[in-house]
C-alpha cells in the first residue's frame, strides 16, 4: 500500500470517536484471529488425509501428485492452497474437495460457527455473532453434520445396553404438506401410543461408551431392521440388556446372545452388572437437548443424532481443542452434500 494512502487512513482513524476506534480495533483483532486460527486446522486436515500418500477423492487411487497452487480469497486476504491431480482419472482435487468446506466463500468463519454449534446457539444468534445470514448457516450446519454422521466403529465390547425411543414424524420446513394440517412448535400425534406418526430411533451403547444412534423407521421396531442396523457390531461375546419388547428377545435368541430384559414398570431395574440405565440416561439427555429446536424435520433427524453424539463425546466442552476436533473430523469424512441436495432431500430408509 502507498505510504501516503496509509498515512491518510491513519489520519481518518484518529478523527473517529473513542467508541468507533474501539469497534474498529475489535474488528481487526477478530478478523486476523480467524485467519490465523483456520490455518492450523487446514494443515492438520492435509497431514491426516495424506499420511499414507496422496489419495484421489474421485477414484480413490493412490496414484496422485501435487499439481501446483491455487488462490482463494479468505476475507480480505488471498491465500495459496495446494492442488493435486490423479494420474489415473486425470481429475484435480484439493484438501477440501468433498468436505463441508468445499466451495465455501468464508472458510475463516467456520471455526466461529462450530463454536456456536457446540454452545447450542440458534441460527439467528449465530448469524449475529459471525455476520453470516442464518439461511447460509443452516446449510453449513447440515453439510458438516452430513459428514459427522458417517463416524462409526467396528464392534461393541462386553455388555451392550439397547433401547428405542420415538420422535414425532415431522416435515418441518416443507411448504405444502399433504394429508394433514401443519403443526406448530413440534405438535402432537393424533394417535395414542406408538403409530406410524412416530419415528423409531435405536440407541445401543456399551460400557466403553461406543454408541450407535440412528433412525430405524416409522412405528414399532422390528427384528429385521434391528439386524440390518447393528447385526455386524454384535457377537456371541456380547451380553445384551434391553427392555421387554419382543423384537429384542427374538433377535437375541437368533443371534445366540446372552440377554437380560427389564420391564418398563421399574420394579426390577438392576441385576448385578446388568441394567439399561446408561442408555436411558442417554435418551433423557438427547430428548432434553433436542427440545430447543421445537421439532426437527425427520429427513434431518440422523444429522441431529450425530451432532448430539459428538457433543456427548466431548462432554459439551467449548474450547479450541473441541472446536478444532469437530472441524477436522468432519473434513476427514467425505460428503458431497450441497445446498440443492439438502433442500430437495426426502426421508427414506
Amino acid at each position: 500500500m502507498n505510504r501516503m494512502v496509509l498515512k491518510e487512513i491513519i489520519e481518518e482513524i484518529e478523527k473517529l470517536s473513542a467508541a468507533d476506534q474501539h469497534r474498529l480495533k475489535e474488528f481487526f483483532i477478530k478478523s486476523l484471529t480467524s485467519y490465523s486460527a483456520s490455518e492450523p486446522v487446514l494443515k492438520e486436515v492435509s497431514e491426516r488425509k495424506h499420511k499414507d500418500g496422496y489419495t484421489c477423492t474421485h477414484c480413490h487411487s493412490n496414484n496422485a501428485v501435487r499439481f501446483g497452487k491455487y488462490s482463494v480469497k479468505v476475507g480480505m486476504k488471498t491465500m495459496e492452497r495446494q492442488r493435486y491431480r490423479c494420474k489415473n482419472c486425470r481429475k484435480t482435487f484439493t484438501d477440501v474437495t468433498n468436505t463441508p468446506l468445499y466451495r465455501t466463500h468464508l472458510p475463516h468463519k467456520w471455526l466461529d460457527f462450530v463454536q456456536c454449534m457446540i454452545e447450542g446457539y440458534s441460527l439467528r444468534k449465530a448469524s449475529e455473532i459471525i455476520n453470516v445470514h442464518f439461511v447460509t448457516l443452516f446449510y453449513w450446519r447440515h453439510k458438516l453434520l452430513s459428514a459427522l454422521k458417517q463416524m462409526d466403529f467396528e464392534q461393541f465390547t462386553g455388555i451392550v445396553e439397547m433401547d428405542e425411543t420415538y420422535f414425532l414424524y415431522s416435515e418441518k420446513g416443507k411448504r405444502k404438506i399433504i394429508g394433514r394440517k401443519s403443526r406448530k412448535r413440534g405438535g402432537v400425534s393424533k394417535y395414542r401410543g406408538i403409530s406410524k406418526e412416530q419415528v423409531c430411533v435405536l440407541i445401543a451403547r456399551d460400557r466403553q461408551k461406543s454408541t450407535y444412534s440412528k433412525v430405524l423407521g416409522q412405528g414399532r421396531i422390528v427384528k429385521s431392521r434391528l439386524d440390518k442396523a447393528i447385526g455386524s457390531k454384535l457377537s456371541v461375546s456380547n451380553v445384551l440388556c434391553t427392555d421387554a419388547w419382543r423384537a429384542f428377545k427374538t433377535y437375541a435368541i437368533e443371534k445366540g446372545l446372552e440377554h437380560y430384559r427389564f420391564k418398563s414398570d421399574g420394579k426390577e431395574r438392576v441385576r448385578g452388572l446388568y441394567h439399561i440405565q446408561n442408555v436411558n440416561n442417554y435418551h433423557s439427555r438427547l430428548k432434553g437437548w433436542i427440545e430447543r429446536f421445537n421439532g426437527v424435520a425427520t429427513k434431518y433427524l440422523d444429522h441431529y443424532l450425530s451432532w448430539f453424539q459428538f457433543l456427548d463425546v466431548i462432554k459439551h466442552r467449548n474450547d479450541n481443542t473441541t472446536v478444532s476436533k469437530m472441524m477436522v473430523d468432519s473434513c476427514l469424512l467425505p460428503t458431497n452434500a450441497t445446498y440443492e441436495k439438502l433442500r430437495l432431500s426426502i426421508f427414506r430408509l
